[in-house]
């Protein structure tokens, strides 16, 4: 009987070994972040907007600047014809003007990366949000991201997936412009 029960024990172990050793593959791959945002095209939009945007209002500064160094160079010249009262009157205006025009500047910059922030922001939640369902829709288990901030250290080629996704991607843009252009 004792014989009966360890062989009847046995087999029940063997059986239940058998079915988890079925485990099917687990579907993994990862994409490389920091090339997916150099070729996705609404990143590169992005960035050339914000580049222009940055010009453009830099270029308003950099003419305040001038002017501000053409008056100081004036100033030296002006200085000693007009006395030394005169000289540290204007000399402290000039201070005064430059010390706003340097505020000025990183007011600009600050309020340039608010702006770029949000935006940037957006852009990848957009991204994470994309290949989250095109891995749902491909069967992955798993999507790692993988460049400026490495979770992956290494992984073989075969599993690499951001051209998928960077093509992918950028269909998705291009038709979501063509739907924007046909509304106007």
């Amino acid at each position: 009987m004792k014989k009966a029960l360890l062989i009847i024990a046995l087999s029940i172990s063997i059986v239940s070994c058998n079915k988890t050793a079925e485990v099917k593959e687990v579907k993994t791959a990862y994409v490389d972040t920091s090339v997916l945002m150099k070729e996705y095209t609404e990143a590169k939009d992005f960035e050339a907007k914000y580049k222009a945007k940055a010009e453009e209002k830099g270029r308003q500064l950099e003419a305040e600047i001038e002017r501000f160094k053409q008056e100081a160079s004036n100033f030296q010249a002006q200085a000693q014809a007009n006395g030394q009262a005169w000289a540290q009157q204007k000399g402290a205006e000039l201070q005064k003007r430059e010390q706003q025009l340097g505020q000025a500047q990183q007011a600009l910059s600050q309020q340039l990366q608010q702006e770029g922030a949000i935006e940037r922001d957006s852009l990848i939640s957009g991204v994470k949000k994309f290949i989250k369902v095109y891995g749902k829709e491909k069967g992955y288990a798993y999507i790692y991201g993988t460049g400026d901030a490495e979770s992956i250290l290494y992984a073989e080629d075969k599993y690499d997936i951001t051209k998928e996704v960077i093509k992918a991607l950028n269909d998705k843009y291009k038709s979501s412009e063509k739907t924007e252009e046909a509304k106007k």
